[in-house]
């Protein structure tokens, strides 16, 4: 791949859903679909938002290590990203990802104590197109 950043941010911009994966307590995987990130600084940091009481934060909170999918399935291609996921729950960050609408979910506004963010920090990644697999590290 020649640039890796450029491909693989592509293909992420275009999806609406994200897969993100956690440990469970047992050591078992466990994925879940959310629309996509709010935010994403290169192909590294990526922020959802979520719900506090939720059990992937419950997940993350214990087990921090995660992953992240994106699935182009008209040219079936996808990427995975290894990393690990932070919950946040301070005003900035709060603040820095909200959207008009979001009142939908959390009825309290910006503040209501069952909305956070999760700040997943990628280490590497792998990427499936044209039927063969390519690893990448992420600096």
């Amino acid at each position: 791949m020649r640039n890796v950043e450029k491909t693989i941010g592509l293909l992420i911009d275009k999806q609406k859903v994200a897969f993100i994966g956690s440990v469970d307590q047992d050591g078992f995987p466990n994925m879940k679909a959310m629309l996509a990130p709010r935010k994403r600084e290169g192909i590294r940091v990526f922020y959802f938002t979520t719900n506090t009481h939720s059990m992937r934060v419950t997940q993350y909170r214990a087990n921090d290590k995660a992953c992240i999918y994106f699935c182009d399935k008209r040219y079936f291609r996808g990427v995975m990203l290894k990393g690990r996921m932070e919950v946040l729950t301070d005003a900035l960050h709060k603040e820095m990802i909200w959207q008009d609408g979001d009142t939908l979910y959390y009825k309290e506004g910006v503040t209501d104590p069952d909305y956070c963010v999760l700040r997943f920090t990628a280490t590497s990644g792998r990427y499936y197109h044209d039927f063969s697999s390519e690893d990448f590290i992420i600096d």
